[in-house]
């Protein structure tokens, strides 16, 4: 095959499946999750269903491929944050990535939901999803490391923690390349609890009977999770 028939239809394919991508994403926005179908996306891109098999082999595939560009679009704004203070310390920078976080969460509330809803299933580890989770993950991690590095923070005794708690925190270590101490890894995973889990409440208006503006909650959640962490007092 010539090598200009070849790259025109590379670039078929890739426009293919921007307007896949693109309309799964218009279903999930408007309609919910339950209407992101195989069929309903391949109508909505004027194609027929097993048209639509050509580019993913199964629901389980499209999903992943569009949560996986889901994950760099909130990765690409934490990162911008992040990078737009690249001379300040990692404290001010940790802030800067949270905060776009939230930004970016609230103004997309069905695809944050939808990065979130479920965890990744063992059988979609090497996915596109997968992987750009990873990276996601890895912002505030190299983030907390560095902090640690340069303006260490208190860890809990490894000892007085339960059994089972060591061994987990261990085997995290040495999933992210003993990056965070197991002890340490306790600290940061707190703080991401703390951090993600008030965040969904906010998306999911879960506290709309008490606050009709998360905003001063988000940031005192911030404050305190900087104490924790000893981020520099300007940050």
């Amino acid at each position: 095959m010539p090598a200009g028939t070849s790259s025109r239809r590379e670039k078929l394919r890739r426009s293919t499946l921007a307007e896949i991508h693109a309309a799964a994403r218009a279903l999930l926005v408007e309609q919910g999750s339950s209407a992101v179908t195989i069929n309903a996306v391949a109508r909505k891109v004027g194609m027929s269903g097993p048209a639509l098999y050509h580019y993913y082999a199964g629901h389980e595939e499209l999903v992943s491929a569009v949560t996986a560009d889901f994950f760099r679009e909130l990765t690409a704004a934490m990162e911008e944050a992040r990078d737009a203070r690249a001379d300040a310390p990692a404290g001010e920078r940790i802030l800067a990535a949270c905060r776009a976080m939230r930004a970016w969460a609230i103004a997309h509330p069905a695809e944050f939901g939808w990065i979130f809803a479920s965890p990744i299933p063992p059988s979609d580890r090497e996915s596109p999803r997968h992987q750009a989770g990873l990276r996601f993950e890895q912002v505030l991690l190299d983030l907390v490391a560095e902090q640690w590095r340069t303006r260490p923070f208190p860890v809990p005794d490894l000892a007085e923690l339960p059994a089972s708690l060591r061994e987990q925190l261990t085997a995290y270590s040495a999933a992210i390349d003993g990056q965070l101490p197991p002890a340490v890894a306790h600290v940061f995973l707190s703080c991401w609890i703390r951090l993600y889990g008030l965040l969904c409440m906010e998306v999911l208006h879960q506290l709309d009977f008490a606050y009709s503006d998360l905003e001063p909650v988000f940031e005192d959640c911030l404050r305190d999770l900087a104490k924790i962490l000893n981020l520099d007092p300007g940050a």
